[in-house]
């Protein structure tokens, strides 16, 4: 007998269910994650599914799910637009504080090395204590290393103004994994690639306002007292807004709905064991080789923006001086289009669920638009270098959220907060070697070949995509799930009988 036709007898006569023809109909009546209301729909319900007409898990909808995702956007924002307000205007802060280039690069490499170092605690902190403690405590080192940067407007205080970005950085470890784990917690089977591409959105749009306001805020004047209290105004600025974040945080923010969203959510909230070890869940992702090279994919690709948003402003000078403001639109244009590219790819993830094939694609077109920016950056029309910069960062800033979203996938049930914890700690390690490589690269042979350098290894993490198996263990292991369930409950009653 095939055991088809033993789950047919096995599940023959069970009361209020009947096998149908079409297996994955009876499927779609049995797993709630299957049958969702449309984004938006105004009740905002999931049906509930039954088992011998007694619920199997409740779960809602909670509408203030977009409060949660729009505050986690702007505490991100506020974040990371202060880790670009000095590099954008380098040469401007170098003359200031009267450093060399690379003690300005540091300012915002030291948020990618605060990461690497911090990145392990505070995933035992969003494993251990939830996402609502690691907002609390982010939002605080915001708001702390914002103020310690207010009294920095001198050119004296290099060392103090180091010391605050340094607060800052701290609170970017507490941000990077948050997205995925959010929107697993608030959202809907159907909306969580959407609402991740959203959470990711945040940090792109502080990108994208620290690109566009420094150089506007911060001109290039001579007289250092005028120089000093624009720098002076700026900083208050982050401050100001930074504290205001904080307040809403500490008040608003919630660790997760009373009702799960999803039956996936609904399980993992009884099926935990109370002995999960963090440090294990570590060594088996280190141990999933499509993870590891989903690691070093993305930190290739996502290393290579970082090292061009650092240096940015040293690229456009080099073939168009005086053109501060410029380069700060060009940033802005990179990472609005990277923003339009994340939300389209996010939708696009939750439609049709293709991760391996979206994400290789991405990145081929991420490598097709380095190039193309490469070699257009010293034609000497500054329109062109617009529309190319345009085409990278809507590939490149629009990779981010698929690899937050293939990871979970590659990873399931591991924590999303471990998974995206660990890629973001490969982009930040390839994001200091490759701005340091590439800034060293600069300084000898010019921008051709620094950006040369970051197309070779564009080209590498796109053979990795390529060779990475998709394992889609969160679908198929959820719908294995509930078959086996109904297998084991309809065997129990025979055994009864």
């Amino acid at each position: 007998m095939s055991s088809l036709d033993e789950y047919d007898k096995l599940t023959d006569g069970f009361d209020g269910f009947k096998r149908d023809e079409d297996s994955s109909q009876t499927r779609n009546t049995m797993t709630s994650f299957r049958h969702q209301p449309p984004v938006g729909d105004s009740s905002d319900s999931l049906e509930q599914p039954l088992l011998d007409g007694v619920p199997l898990m409740e779960t809602k909808l909670c509408k203030r799910r977009w409060v949660m995702l729009l505050l986690f956007s702007i505490y991100s924002m506020s974040n990371s637009f202060m880790w670009l307000q000095y590099s954008i205007v380098g040469n401007i802060f170098m003359g200031f504080y009267n450093v060399d280039s690379m003690a300005i690069d540091w300012l915002s490499m030291i948020y990618l090395l605060t990461y690497i170092f911090l990145i392990v605690p505070v995933i035992w902190l969003l494993d251990h204590r939830g996402i609502r403690d690691v907002m609390v405590v982010g939002s605080a080192f915001n708001c702390i290393g914002a103020w310690i940067k207010t009294g920095t407007a001198d050119p004296d205080m290099f060392t103090v103004t180091f010391l605050g970005q340094f607060v800052c950085s701290v609170a970017t470890v507490h941000i990077l994994g948050i997205p995925s784990r959010l929107a697993s917690l608030w959202f809907g089977q159907q909306e969580v690639s959407t609402a991740c591409s959203i959470g990711v959105l945040g940090n792109q749009l502080g990108i994208a306002i620290g690109f566009l306001l420094p150089p506007i805020l911060v001109p290039n004047v001579d007289d250092v007292d005028e120089l000093a209290y624009h720098i002076r105004f700026m900083f208050y600025i982050s401050a100001g807004v930074a504290t205001f974040i904080f307040v809403l945080v500490v008040i608003v923010f919630q660790e997760r709905p009373e009702i799960p969203p999803t039956q996936s959510q609904a399980q993992a909230r009884i099926s935990r064991s109370n002995d999960y070890s963090y440090m294990d869940s570590i060594c088996r992702l280190l141990h999933n080789k499509a993870f590891m090279l989903l690691v070093s994919s993305y930190g290739l690709n996502v290393g290579c923006f970082y090292a061009i948003s650092t240096l940015l402003n040293r690229m456009i000078i080099e073939h168009y001086p005086g053109e501060e403001v410029n380069a700060g639109r060009i940033g802005l244009t990179i990472v609005i289009a990277g923003m339009a590219g994340s939300l389209v790819c996010g939708i696009w993830l939750d439609k049709t669920k293709t991760y391996k094939q979206t994400t290789l694609v991405v990145y081929i077109l991420s490598m097709v638009g380095m190039l193309v920016y490469t070699f257009t950056l010293n034609l000497g029309h500054l329109w062109v270098v617009f529309i190319t910069a345009g085409v990278l960062g809507f590939f490149m800033t629009g990779y981010l959220p698929l690899g937050f979203e293939f990871a979970v996938e590659l990873t399931f049930p591991e924590p999303e907060g471990t998974s995206s914890g660990l890629l973001n700690c490969s982009a930040q390690i390839f994001g200091i070697i490759f701005t340091i490589g590439q800034g060293k690269l600069m300084d000898r042979w010019g921008t051709l070949v620094g950006n040369l350098f970051l197309c070779t290894f564009l080209l590498m993490g796109t053979i990795m995509t390529g060779k990475t198996r998709a394992s889609m263990h969160h679908i198929d292991g959820t719908n294995l799930f509930w078959d086996l369930l109904l297998y084991c409950d309809r065997a129990k009653q025979m055994a009864h009988k």
